[in-house]
């Protein structure tokens, strides 16, 4: 596999999980029991699929654009 290629997918699968994460809270299931923490996830991946879906939709993107320290500093010297 392409190096590059895998650092993108690297990138996406990473921002997915922040967002599952920051949207669901889903690092820790709020019941006990395997078919109620099965049941949470599956309401969670629905949940996090019509906020796509709507972002899609309306032409929204999900990502902020991230700049980073170094591009932003390269950016004020060359300014």
């Amino acid at each position: 596999m392409n190096t590059r290629h895998h650092n993108m997918r690297a990138h996406q699968s990473q921002g997915r999980i922040h967002q599952a994460v920051a949207v669901t809270g889903i690092r820790r299931a709020r019941y006990r029991g395997l078919q109620k923490t099965q049941l949470e996830h599956n309401f969670s991946a629905v949940a996090l699929n019509l906020i796509r879906l709507d972002a899609w939709w309306n032409g929204h993107p999900l990502d902020r654009s991230r700049v980073s320290h170094l591009a932003r500093l390269d950016l004020s010297l060359a300014a």
